[in-house]
């Protein structure tokens, strides 16, 4: 199978502040990364109940676009041991290791998947910490670069789960500690517990319930990594507002709502997951899309989803 790393041409970055975060305070990464969650199975119309069961049926196609998106210049790849029962995990190793210099992988634990439809959240500290040993061992590496608990499970003390996370960081397994899903509320008590480097919550332009978390994050210099962020609603047809300024700028739509994300805070680190190299080069050439002011007051004057939709 072609590498694509050596044939695919290596984009050349303006590593200015606004395109490059510090991850943690001390681990820089350019601020579009990948999210291997579509490289699964086939998921239904829904993303929220998507099974992300089974490895991808194109196994050597996904492959090719984990290597393709390193070649381009992503250095943050993002994946969880609930995506198709650690398979996802295995596939990353596959594609890069050993992995560049500078290239963070990102992982979750704290989910289980007794069925394809079901997410359930586990936060038993002897559970999270096997999971991460297990990570270690798909991503053959000797230390997780970011280790994000999936979801906080109510069965379980907080201070539990994190420090079942901190743990692994003070034996030297685990970098960064992030959550997934979490509120304002217990984003503060976990960072009260020990540092949290991101913070990893659904957010895009029709989807932004979690503006007060990203508020936080922000003032925090915490890493936000809003998963879906390209979903749009009904602000993405082809004679909708987001339309209309892309052809302003020259641009696509997915690539506007993406420099919207950008232009929202400097903390925002994007993961727009694709099985396309196409999609996957338009993603990463958000990054070089400016919204003037007038520009990025009409995308943050657009109307939301309603709260619970």
């Amino acid at each position: 199978m072609t590498n694509l790393i050596g044939n695919t041409t290596r984009r050349s970055f303006d590593t200015t502040a606004d395109q490059v975060f510090s991850l943690g305070g001390e681990l820089p990464v350019r601020r579009i990364g990948f999210g291997t969650m579509r490289l699964t199975d086939e998921r239904p119309a829904d993303p929220a109940a998507a099974p992300v069961w089974r490895g991808p049926v194109d196994r050597d196609g996904a492959l090719a676009v984990l290597r393709a998106a390193v070649g381009l210049g992503v250095d943050l790849v993002d994946t969880a041991d609930a995506y198709a029962l650690g398979e996802s995990e295995e596939l990353v190793a596959e594609a890069l290791h050993p992995y560049r210099e500078g290239v963070v992988v990102a992982t979750k634990v704290g989910v289980v998947r007794p069925a394809p439809d079901a997410w359930v959240p586990l936060g038993h500290p002897a559970y999270l910490r096997q999971q991460a040993e297990l990570a270690l061992r798909r991503l053959r590496v000797d230390r997780l670069d970011l280790l994000q608990l999936h979801r906080i499970d109510p069965e379980y003390p907080l201070a539990d789960q994190i420090g079942a996370l901190a743990q692994l960081r003070d034996e030297g397994k685990v970098r960064h500690i992030g959550l997934s899903e979490v509120t304002v509320g217990q984003l503060r008590e976990a960072d009260a517990i020990t540092p949290i480097a991101s913070v990893q919550n659904m957010y895009n332009l029709g989807f932004r319930q979690h503006e007060a978390v990203l508020d936080y994050a922000t003032e925090r210099s915490i890493a936000f990594i809003p998963f879906f962020p390209v979903a749009m609603g009904a602000h993405a047809g082809p004679d909708g507002p987001v339309a209309e300024i892309a052809r302003e700028l020259g641009a696509t739509p997915a690539q506007t709502a993406l420099a919207w994300l950008l232009h929202r805070s400097p903390v925002v680190l994007p993961i727009p997951g694709t099985t396309s190299v196409a999609h996957l080069r338009e993603n990463v050439e958000a990054l070089d899309v400016r919204l003037n002011a007038e520009q990025l007051a009409r995308l943050s004057d657009l109307e939301p989803a309603p709260e619970g939709a």
